[in-house]
């Protein structure tokens, strides 16, 4: 056993330069390597010890998954800190809680969570680490007096409204757990190099067990690459699986429910396909299923689930599919891990064997109780670390053990609720701000057993209507954080809830009561719309017209919300910005916001993609955001915008090189002769977005002209989606027998500009994510943010090129073109007119805290005045 945890960052420095995280911010990809992220631990080490901060005092971590965050946690390690890690989704007055209990001496995190933070306790933002840490001394940094118990962090269990407890976990508690898959891992690596590296994709958040022993223990033992994603979109996480040659997905089960639902609408023969093969040997069914295994890209082979019970039904999909699905068994207070399946050889069904090093024991009632050396020996209550009576842990969890001796996961003895996403819910906080209501005589919150695993749902007891119950439940909702809103709610039919004889409400009549209601079926609809909501929600909702409540009636919550964001562009073709869609509450607000009016649309027709008013012009200009319903681009089935990277291959970087500086520039020089006014030393160190008023058809190569030689070569630029489609589709070009010419075009105009389409519309966010492909490769994006072209005078902005600045997270450098416009609209021509003027301006940087609508107003405004200067 490793003498304490402080030891990983060695582990990384002799990894050295191979990739060790990757995060994805925005539209971006930012990739870290072993040495980087120990120099960040040295770095964050040498600033506690600034600042004076020493061994046994608290440093709490409030922030995304990422390098900062890991070098934070790794620096506390090493300095006998402990670390007290928060989930960055949580309650902002959670937080306070937690920091007025722990009293740190300093808060670390994303700007934007620390605005939360009360008081005046010391903090220092993550965006701020690379300026402000001082660069480690030489030697070593950590804290001699380290043991295997000494404690190092302070781990808050979700679900309580009460005082929090936090779980205090020593060195020893996690090398009891790590220590025998370390002893088993040399036994596979002469494998493992076949396959190296092995990348993990991680969604789940640091401040979780789970998390943390898939995101900061197991990959230095493999040196693997952890790639962080915190927006669990089925078609976005299946499509980086396949990008990144993905081999390990690590989530709750909710995530693998997501998928489920994801594969089951784009494959409707899918479910009939495995109930066929359910009996086939797994290799046949490999090859039965290879179109999903390809889908997902073939590196790809397992899920390791955790963090709540998965149900046997979605275990069994998955199964059958082919791949490899992987439970271990822990909590909190146990550090990690007490049981664990066999990666070659799973137990279906089961949250595997005991492992070395516990012992554990099952009741007469059957709970699991477990003793051990990775079983938390204290918790921080009042302000204070408190050591445990009994060295016997009792879990609340029910199971039973097989011939094999694998658990097989029964229940919960305990009222706490754990949800497919891993929170813990726990009923009587619910039940306390249910009960506070006007008119609830009294509530229990029980588990409903779904396809996804358990959810809580309240049954109340209720004097008064259907729609002053909803009240009551809005109502309670807004004390709650949002984990524990009501999402799924029923009405008691009898005068009283069943009870004990001492007056206590007896749960399993209501729970048994809730799930046979259940069972005699689901809502059936022909509302494409509400099908979907109701798809990822699994609801069995009472209302299902325009004023059925979201969160309360459909059971959506806020990870459901984001998979509809994805789902809604998918299937239906529309899109919603993530502001609209916070602020919709009902399902006809949902529909007004998508443009849909009371109900969905169902007009067709062969209506041209993406034609534009402008037909008798070119099209190369394109929108940022999402217009209206009567704007949302109509394809025919089977179009998609292509988003090709073949451009980018160095072959066509060197003939589209030759092209710019050997044709595109001399013609340019000679047919338009523009005068370009830029700043003195303009020279972007790293890419940046360009944004131009758009009034030619030949604005992109006026623009590259205007550029230093070595950043035109990089640039890429957005051009309108339906008419890169109407070239590759040959129709609307003009003249018969242009359209003939159409895909000649089209290779043309992307390989000589480096052009990808930027729909007006639906499919926006996989050319935002396009964009952020082409930043991480050094190109510089151009974008033409009046989302066509203009005759006099700069027309607004769409709003999305804020959204697009805010997740790009690079410098805007606005470019005017002066003199067209005025050309145009006195019937001249351009021809070598000398009054052509590019002005390029200097570099803008934009804050976290700024807003997409005000980026957006003050890029209008700065390229405004260039042009009035001009």
């Amino acid at each position: 056993m490793r003498a304490h945890l402080a030891t990983f960052p060695d582990d990384f420095r002799r990894h050295g330069d191979a990739t060790a995280v990757v995060v994805y911010r925005g539209n971006r990809r930012v990739a870290s390597t072993w040495a980087e992220l120990a120099g960040m631990a040295d770095r964050f080490a040498a600033e506690l010890i600034r600042r004076e901060i020493p061994m046994g005092e608290r440093v709490v971590l409030l922030g995304q998954n990422g390098l900062p965050w890991l070098g934070a946690f790794f620096g506390c390690l090493q300095r006998g800190v402990i670390a007290v890690p928060l989930d960055p989704g949580g309650a902002a007055d959670f937080a306070n809680r937690v920091i007025e209990n722990t009293r740190p001496r300093l808060v670390v995190g994303d700007e934007e969570r620390l605005q939360e933070i009360a008081g005046d306790v010391p903090r220092l933002a993550f965006e701020e680490f690379t300026n402000v840490l001082p660069q480690a001394p030489g030697g070593d940094l950590r804290e001699p007096r380290l043991t295997l118990d000494t404690p190092f962090q302070i781990l808050f269990t979700s679900g309580t409204t009460a005082e929090p407890k936090g779980i205090v976990h020593t060195h020893r508690n996690v090398l009891a757990s790590l220590d025998p898959i370390e002893r088993e891992v040399p036994k596979y690596l002469k494998y493992e190099r076949i396959f190296h590296p092995i990348r993990f994709l991680h969604t789940l958040p640091l401040s979780h067990v789970f998390g943390q022993f898939m995101g900061l223990w197991i990959p230095p033992l493999l040196a693997a690459e952890v790639h962080f994603e915190n927006r669990l979109q089925a078609q976005r996480i299946v499509e980086l699986i396949h990008r990144e040659r993905i081999s390990v997905v690590c989530s709750v089960p909710r995530v693998l429910d997501l998928l489920r639902s994801h594969l089951l609408a784009a494959n409707p023969e899918l479910a009939g396909e495995m109930e066929a093969a359910a009996a086939q040997k797994v290799w046949t069914r490999w090859w039965r299923f290879r179109r999903i295994h390809r889908l997902f890209g073939y590196k790809f082979w397992a899920f390791v689930c955790g963090g709540a019970s998965l149900a046997s039904e979605l275990e069994g999909f998955w199964t059958t599919l082919g791949f490899a699905l992987i439970q271990g068994y822990g909590m909190t207070e146990t550090s990690a891990l007490i049981t664990l399946n066999h990666p070659f050889k799973p137990g279906k069904g089961t949250i595997g064997k005991v492992l070395p090093g516990r012992d554990v024991k099952i009741t007469d009632e059957g709970e699991i109780l477990v003793r051990g050396d990775m079983v938390s020996g204290a918790t921080w209550q009042q302000g204070a670390l408190r050591q445990n009576e009994s060295e016997w842990l009792a879990t609340g969890d029910l199971a039973q053990e097989d011939e094999q001796g694998q658990l097989r996961f029964v229940g919960r003895k305990s009222q706490v609720i754990v949800t497919p996403a891993g929170l813990n819910v726990h009923p009587e906080d619910v039940e306390a701000a249910l009960n506070r209501q006007p008119g609830v005589q009294a509530s229990a919150v029980v588990p409903l057993l779904t396809s996804a695993g358990t959810e809580p749902v309240a049954v109340l007891l209720f004097r008064g209507s259907r729609e002053e119950a909803q009240q009551a439940v809005v109502a309670a909702n807004r004390q709650l954080a949002e984990y524990q809103q009501v999402r799924q709610w029923r009405l008691w039919p009898e005068l009283d809830l069943p009870r004990t004889s001492t007056g206590k409400i007896r749960r399993p009549k209501v729970t048994e009561w809730v799930n046979a209601q259940r069972a005699e079926g689901g809502e059936t609809t022909d509302d494409p719309l509400l099908a979907l909501i109701l798809s990822i929600s699994h609801a069995t909702p009472a209302q299902t017209g325009d004023a059925a409540r979201l969160s309360e009636d459909l059971g959506l919550d806020s990870l459901g919300r984001v998979q509809l964001q994805s789902e809604v562009e998918q299937k239906l073709g529309l899109t919603i910005e993530d502001e609209a869609l916070e602020r919709t509450e009902t399902l006809g607000d949902l529909r007004r916001a998508l443009g849909l009016g009371e109900q969905p649309s169902a007009e067709g027709g062969d209506t041209p993609a993406g034609a534009a008013p402008e037909s008798s012009e070119p099209r190369s200009g394109a929108a940022t955001a999402a217009p209206t319903r009567a704007a949302v681009d109509i394809r025919k089935p089977g179009e998609e915008d292509m988003y090709p990277r073949w451009p980018w291959r160095w072959p066509f970087q060197l003939v589209r090189s030759g092209f710019l500086e050997l044709v595109s520039q001399p013609l340019t020089r000679f047919l338009a002769a523009p005068k370009v006014e830029r700043p003195k030393d303009f020279h972007p160190t790293g890419p940046v977005l360009l944004i131009a008023n758009h009034v030619t058809a030949y604005d992109v190569p006026l623009i590259l002209y205007a550029l230093p030689g070595r950043m035109r070569r990089r640039v890429v630029a957005a051009m309108a989606g339906d008419m890169l489609r109407d070239f590759r589709h040959m129709r609307n070009l003009g003249p018969a027998g242009l359209d003939y010419l159409g895909p000649g075009a089209y290779v043309l105009i992307t390989g000589l500009f480096n052009a990808f389409p930027l729909p007006r519309s639906a499919g926006f966010r996989r050319s935002f994510q396009h964009a952020g492909e082409a930043l991480d490769r050094g190109y510089n994006v151009l974008v033409f943010p009046e989302g066509h072209r203009t005759h006099a005078g700069l027309e607004a902005f769409r709003p999305g090129i804020g959204l697009l600045v805010k997740e790009s997270n690079v410098p805007v450098v606005p470019i005017a073109l002066a003199g067209l416009s005025e050309l145009k609209s006195k019937g001249r021509g351009w021809f070598r007119s000398g009054q052509l003027t590019i002005r390029v301006g200097e570099p803008m940087r934009f804050g976290p805290e700024g807003t997409p609508e005000e980026i957006t107003q003050r890029l209008h405004e700065r390229l405004r005045q260039m042009l009035e200067r001009l």
